[in-house]
């Protein structure tokens, strides 16, 4: 006898394929809706810090004030050492939204969400929706990719701008494959390219342009060149990338030199930007970076040589491993970009595996953030030894709420394997995960103001006043002019300022007995220098009172 199909209830018919498809659309929606919440309300619940956050708030800033959207400035000086993208993005999110902490995060928050995105489409078109969602999950809950979405640099918007040309890459040689040489995604493809360019440089067509020669050789296939439509793709490349070479070329004549020489081929071979490491730099932050997935790292290995898409996706992560490894410039967030790509390899493996070995895989993380707990405990005596133990307890108690949160998904995740309920396990993992870094970040704001204008300036209202000169002395707060919303006068400090410092020399103060002469005759002005720096000043007869101090900074205003 054929199994019975379960009836419903009397008076109510039961629901057929397509309200079931319904309502799965409706739940998708309102979990993507609940994670994009997630994802950006945090970006304005913290202060800006120095350097980087505080340096790209700025550039915006002043192009936003300035209303000059092609040459970039930095502190009111001239400044080419990467494209205008960021700065961009920015500045249309401060014109919209005001200028605030939100605003000039909100960049970086979208280029992440665009990065899930694209990650959660190309493993549904390429291996079910299913993989896709997991994808998704998989990427959100990332530690590498949560903390640099909220964190104002670089990097957000050029690994979004990778993983589009990455993305359209594998989708394009997939259209070929199936017949389909005209695939809009290989047009994408070239945008992503463009994109990355005016993100970062000659390192947006470096990275695919390497991979795809690597992967063509290493496989002896050469047809995904056929799929390229190169007429139409150069085309769009060069619409989205020359009118702003062309426009500032034009405008500054020594950009060309400074930007593709300087600020490339002599940042990446020489070790004169103070940021050298040894080749194994990288590895503590892929392995950190990619918690809570990182014990399946092993799980990546098994790619064959003949699957094209698994294969271009290793040797994509390889490669941007690889190629910041030998360099002579390093910054954790560089090697972002290859994070994508181990996530997309990462997702079918997950697909695969046994519910018993995923539930080991959750036992790393776990033991991490039980490390957490323990030092949440431990608190009196750990803060005790701090300059300031109320920022301490903060943040240890942050690690705490944090661990017990894990700790709980852990529980809850292992249990829904157990019933075979797989993606809703690396769902609730996925995204706890995200929640506990995203409540370390917050936890982590008391130090984060230690190296943040954010509360100093309020100690000066003055220095808000437009016709009060405020200068920096031989030291230089990146958010300082962000959280002014106007320029200072540089006083005795070049490092990244040289080159606008000689093309404009009328917009800063060469040394101190200028400044002192300066300062003695303005009727007001507010000065922020370091502790050091104000006993030399004091001898050269500067008259000032100090207004506030710190353990690094101090505020100086006329008496």
């Amino acid at each position: 006898m054929p199994p019975l199909k379960p009836q419903a209830p009397a008076g109510r018919p039961a629901p057929g394929p397509g309200l079931q498809r319904g309502r799965a659309g409706l739940w998708t929606w309102l979990g993507l809706f609940a994670l994009a919440l997630l994802w950006l309300v945090p970006l304005g619940t913290r202060a800006l810090i120095t350097p980087d956050e505080g340096r790209y708030a700025t550039l915006s800033l002043g192009m936003l004030h300035s209303g000059d959207w092609i040459t970039p400035r930095l502190n009111g000086l001239l400044y080419f050492e990467k494209p205008p993208l960021q700065y961009w993005g920015g500045a249309l999110a401060m014109a919209v939204l005001g200028v605030s902490d939100f605003s000039a995060r909100l960049w970086s928050g979208l280029a992440g969400l665009m990065t899930l995105g694209l990650v959660g489409h190309t493993a549904s078109r390429l291996w079910g929706e299913r993989t896709g969602r997991i994808a998704l999950l998989t990427g959100a809950g990332t530690t590498w990719l949560v903390l640099n979405s909220h964190f104002l640099s670089l990097d957000a918007g050029l690994c979004a701008a990778l993983t589009l040309a990455l993305c359209g890459f594998l989708l394009g040689q997939q259209a070929q494959a199936e017949g389909r040489p005209r695939s809009g995604w290989m047009l994408a493809a070239w945008a992503g390219l463009a994109l990355a360019v005016l993100s970062k440089g000659l390192v947006g067509l470096l990275i695919p342009g390497a991979v795809l020669v690597l992967h063509s050789l290493w496989r002896l296939d050469f047809r995904i060149w056929r799929a390229m439509r190169w007429g139409p793709g150069l085309l769009l490349f060069a619409l989205i990338t020359v009118p702003w070479f062309w426009a500032v070329s034009a405008r500054n004549p020594d950009f060309a030199w400074f930007f593709f020489v300087h600020e490339h081929f002599d940042r990446y071979l020489k070790p004169d930007h103070n940021r050298s490491g040894p080749v194994w730099y990288f590895l503590p932050f892929l392995l950190l970076g990619f918690l809570p997935w990182t014990s399946a790292l092993p799980w990546l290995a098994r790619v064959r040589r003949a699957d094209f898409a698994p294969s271009f996706l290793l040797l994509w992560a390889g490669f941007v491993l690889l190629f910041f490894s030998i360099s002579s410039s390093k910054l954790p967030s560089y090697i972002l970009p290859m994070f994508p790509a181990l996530v997309l390899l990462l997702a079918p493996a997950i697909e695969r595996a046994s519910q018993r070995a995923l539930a080991w895989h959750l036992g790393l993380p776990a033991l991490l953030w039980l490390g957490g707990g323990l030092a949440w405990l431990l608190a009196e005596r750990i803060a005790g030894s701090d300059s300031d133990p109320a920022v301490a307890h903060t943040l240890l108690n942050g690690i705490g709420l944090a661990s017990g949160l894990f700790l709980s998904a852990c529980a809850l995740a292992w249990w829904l394997l157990r019933r075979n309920h797989r993606l809703l396990a690396v769902g609730v993992v996925a995204i706890s995960h995200c929640a506990c870094v995203l409540i370390g970040l917050q936890a982590h704001n008391g130090y984060g103001l230690q190296k943040s204008s954010a509360e100093l300036v309020r100690a000066v209202p003055e220095a808000f006043d437009p016709a009060v000169p405020v200068y920096a002395v031989r030291s230089y707060d990146q958010t300082l002019p962000f959280y002014l919303r106007r320029p200072v006068t540089l006083v005795d400090y070049r490092d990244e300022f040289s080159f606008g410092e000689q093309h404009e020399p009328e917009r800063w103060i060469a040394s101190l007995p200028e400044f002192v002469a300066r300062w003695q005759a303005e009727p007001r002005g507010v000065a922020y220098l370091e502790g050091d720096t104000l006993t030399e000043l004091t001898t050269l007869g500067l008259q000032a009172r100090v207004v506030l101090r710190d353990g690094r900074r101090v505020l100086l205003a006329k008496p």
